[in-house]
């Protein structure tokens, strides 16, 4: 009874700030009943012929360097900057796209992999009265819609929990959600609902159970980050423009415009980081797109500019699945310092982020163990007791950075902007900054029109609303069933392949390899645990993956989700790709080292390692130790800081030793003590 009470108290409490809300909200609820058609019409008057298929990398880099001058030439490659690139093409412009590394291989691979408007973000905006704040929410919850119809491959909603531990929340939690439905209007993905505690336990059964009062349920959508960033570039290719990753931008090129008398940027000087070449390219319009980066692209234009860009560090953790429901994701609202923690299912594992703190704009950011451990404390204040939250159980931990600006445009250029800022430099560098993955296509949109206003570029409006991606033309949810039918694909990796390449899932199956077993007949796995096969290592070069990190980073996901398991890939995927792209042993042996030490500092095996060292206490004298030691760097020969069942399969391979695979496992579980499937030096020395 006061549960129900408390909830319908709300109405009261809450009237008037409802009414206002609502009344900012009736113009656009409007607009979105009655433009329902709008998304068709703006995708259906793109009259630019697409591709079957996109051109290949060095296809792209001949075209940059014999294409003559292009309309608009972008350099980012992050969801922004391909974003930018399919918004020109699509209105007939001539485009180009540099990014010196991978696409999105910087801040939009490493996101909290959510589309959303941001519920904290509304709640500033209500809470002090902004206009902007609850402008950028409701553009956002727009965009979340857009993007789950143009690509449902690769997102989907998902439920989110806000657990409630006091009665006085409950009605203040409700208000603000609900709140949330209503700005989204008529694209509300489902409406938010309360439970009750047995409900609520019943859905989140690792919910900790003291004191909980209720909870509250929500939905905004999740995607696969990376993938969709990768969607945006090929969609953009297929459209015609010419884009080219390991191509960076080594200065601006500029000349006298005649009438003016003033230095204008006419393109860029450029290096292919694959052949070391150094070629030109001329545009008539060049955009940074480059987030965190977009203060060293802007100084290159001009060397007195002051900084904009205000980077701040989230980091992420990635835990078994087992920590969460399949299919609910859980908002921890006020963390112990103030922040907001994610706690989401994703690719069968759990997502925990992220935090939020000051850092320099590096392209290799690492995980802090203070980071870790401060969002591993979060989780334990949110799950049952009889859950154990152990640091071991960390399979993956990344950093990204946030690119957010101050507007040089504002009197107040001290104020950080969670919105994005479009500037236009007086040589003509249009450089779009802040924002937030869920608005990439808003903030192309307002790029492009700044753009084609600032150098009379001939072009109409924005067509990217209602576009679909790459993969998204002729998916649908049953389309992984065809997969196992037709190929002989196991289920679990049909359904992968369906929710990775969407309607290009066959093309991958066609090259997939017999297993020799009666079944499955096709698909070999890169991993035993994981869906990944070697097939997609043969696409991902398609899909321009040059390096063994693009493949287990942003082609898979397996750096992501287990970076034991990408460490037990590479030498397969690094076999795969020399066959395809002809690499020298010397060449493979770089990829191999690369990829490890992407995996050792940028994806948390070095933090780990180090926080076990530094944390047990050791019953040995000095010598005993360095003895020991010694026989762990034996198993040890990668340097890894710690050892698996691969390691000593290896040496005692080398003494001619032979041990059952199930004994083995054994012995490794023996000495495992914090049971994360490998054997740290700390570990070793404690037996």
């Amino acid at each position: 009874m006061a549960f129900q009470k408390a909830v319908k108290g709300t109405a009261l409490i809450g009237g008037g700030a409802i009414a206002t809300v609502f009344g900012l909200s009736q113009f656009s609820q409007y607009r979105n009943k009655h433009g329902a058609f709008a998304p068709v019409q703006a995708a259906e008057a793109v009259t630019v012929p697409i591709k079957s298929d996109f051109p290949t990398r060095e296809e792209q880099v001949l075209a940059l360097r014999t294409a003559g001058e292009f309309d608009v030439l972008v350099i980012g490659g992050g969801a922004t900057g391909c974003g930018c690139a399919l918004d020109a093409v699509t209105r007939g412009l001539k485009t180009a796209l540099l990014e010196r590394d991978d696409f999105s291989s910087g801040t939009s691979s490493r996101s909290t992999k959510l589309i959303h408007g941001g519920v904290r973000y509304l709640q500033k905006a209500i809470m002090k009265l902004d206009f902007e704040q609850y402008k950028m929410v409701k553009e956002a919850l727009e965009e979340r819609a857009n993007l789950l119809e143009i690509a449902p491959h690769l997102s989907a909603p998902l439920p989110i929990m806000l657990p409630v531990y006091k009665w006085w929340q409950l009605p203040y939690y409700w208000l603000g959600i609900k709140l949330y439905d209503m700005v989204a209007g008529s694209q509300c993905l489902k409406s938010s609902y309360v439970l009750s505690k047995s409900r609520a336990l019943e859905l989140f059964p690792m919910l900790r159970k003291d004191e909980l009062v209720g909870a509250i349920v929500y939905y905004d959508g999740q995607h696969n980050d990376a993938r969709m960033n990768l969607a945006i570039a090929l969609t953009a290719a297929r459209y015609g423009a010419t884009t080219a990753n390991y191509t960076e931008v080594l200065r601006l090129l500029k000349r006298t415009d005649p009438a003016s008398g003033k230095e204008r940027v006419c393109g860029v000087r450029c290096r292919d980081v694959l052949t070391g070449q150094e070629f030109d390219v001329q545009a008539k319009c060049v955009i940074n797109a480059t987030g965190p980066f977009t203060d060293s692209v802007r100084k290159m234009d001009d060397e007195e500019v002051p900084n904009i860009c205000q980077p701040s560090a989230g980091v992420h953790i990635v835990m078994p699945g087992y920590y969460s429901p399949d299919n609910m994701g859980l908002l921890d609202p006020a963390t112990s310092d103030g922040r907001v923690i994610f706690f989401l299912p994703w690719e069968k594992m759990t997502i925990a982020g992220t935090t939020d703190s000051p850092t320099d704009v590096t392209s290799h950011p690492i995980p802090t163990e203070e980071d870790i451990n401060f969002i591993l404390n979060e989780v334990r204040n949110y799950l049952s007791v009889d859950v154990e939250v152990r640091r071991g159980d960390v399979l993956a931990a990344w950093s990204g950075i946030r690119p957010l600006v101050t507007d040089p445009n504002s009197k107040d250029t001290q104020s950080i902007s969670r919105n994005h800022v479009v500037t236009i430099s007086e040589s003509g560098l249009v450089t779009i900054a802040g924002g937030k993955w869920t608005t990439y296509r808003a903030m192309a949109k307002d790029t492009i029109d700044a753009a084609v206003q600032a150098h009379d570029l001939k072009a109409g409006s924005s067509k990217t609303i209602g576009l679909q991606l790459q993969g998204a033309e002729d998916w649908s949810p049953t389309l992984y069933i065809r997969l196992v039918q037709d190929y002989g694909l196991e289920s679990e990796v049909a359904q992968h392949l369906a929710a990775t390449y969407g309607d290009k899932a066959f093309e991958v199956a066609k090259i997939a390899q017999v297993t020799g077993k009666r079944w499955p007949i096709v698909g070999k796995r890169l991993v035993s645990e994981f869906p990944y096969i070697e097939a997609e290592v043969i696409y991902g070069i398609k899909e321009y993956a040059r390096t063994a990190v693009d493949m287990i980073s942003r082609r898979t996901r397996l750096a992501f989700l287990n970076v034991q398991a990408a460490e037990e890939a590479l030498p397969r995927i690094v076999d795969i790709m020399a066959k395809e792209l002809n690499w020298s042993e010397q060449k493979k042996k770089e990829e191999f080292e690369a990829a490890k030490r992407f995996l050792y500092y940028e994806m948390g095996y070095k933090v780990k390692s180090d926080q076990l060292a530094d944390s047990s206490e050791i019953s040995l004298v000095p010598s005993d130790i360095e003895r020991y030691k010694k026989r762990f760097h034996m198993f040890d020969k990668d340097k890894k800081g710690f050892i698996t069942i691969l390691d000593v399969q290896r040496v005692l391979e080398s003494i001619s030793v032979q041990i059952a695979e199930n004994t083995l496992h054994d012995i490794l579980n023996e000495v495992d003590l914090n049971k994360n499937g490998q054997v740290e030096l700390n570990e070793f020395l404690q037996v």
